[in-house]
């Protein structure tokens, strides 16, 4: 990995990061969102605390999931009013570090929201991890494969009209071995059986890692597609 790849991506994430700044969308629109469906989730599983106890590394992720679809279509979208796929096109930044750049992006984006996420199961679950250090590699590992995902098929479907439906259908197929894999290695960092946890991290990572592959090089036809 040149210095020219390091130095593009990194003025890509400054970019998103300082476009995240002005329009606060994660913090007043996604993070609100992703609490508000842990709280109904609460509602819906409250009669029987053992079963919403034992539920939430699956109801995590969902939530994650569910947040991670809103961020990416509301990133995208003002991207593709404002013609910023265009103007990325003709930078002469190397397509690579533009798809690193969105990707880490997306990942503090996320990483962010995953905070939230671990303190709101904590409060409203009643939640406490025993594998604290499997926790954080879980979060890490998927956060970089949901952000490699989402960086691809979020800027195929930037310029279509039907983005909105199009994103979650393309994406999930995708993202379901890396929700399975994080969800199982939660399971056994909550159940203190992180020895089989680390063995679907194991899993996750290699996911994470072939998506990152997938998106360095097979984002350049993508971008000039969309």
């Amino acid at each position: 990995m040149n210095r020219t790849l390091l130095h593009d991506a990194g003025l890509v994430l400054a970019k998103d990061l300082r476009l995240e700044w002005r329009s606060r969308v994660i913090v007043s629109q996604v993070v609100p969102f992703a609490v508000l469906v842990l709280v109904l989730f609460a509602f819906a599983l409250d009669p029987d605390r053992r079963i919403l106890t034992q539920a939430t590394p699956g109801l995590f992720w969902l939530a994650v999931l569910f947040s991670t679809l809103l961020a990416l279509q509301r990133a995208f979208g003002v991207e593709a009013a404002d013609g910023v796929g265009d103007a990325l096109r003709l930078s002469g930044l190397d397509p690579a570090g533009i798809f690193l750049g969105k990707a880490a992006g997306i990942a503090v984006h996320l990483l962010a929201l995953q905070a939230v996420l671990l303190v709101g199961v904590t409060v409203f679950y009643g939640s406490t991890p025993a594998g604290p250090v499997l926790l954080v590699a879980t979060c890490l590992a998927a956060t970089a494969g949901l952000a490699a995902v989402g960086s691809l098929y979020g800027v195929l479907s930037a310029g279509m009209r039907v983005r909105d439906t199009l994103l979650p259908l393309l994406m999930l197929p995708v993202v379901a071995p890396v929700l399975i894999a994080a969800t199982e290695a939660f399971a056994a960092a909550y159940d203190r059986a992180s020895g089989e946890g680390w063995r679907w991290f194991g899993l996750l990572a290699v996911f994470a890692l072939l998506y990152l592959a997938i998106g360095i090089f097979a984002f350049e036809p993508l971008l000039e597609e969309s």
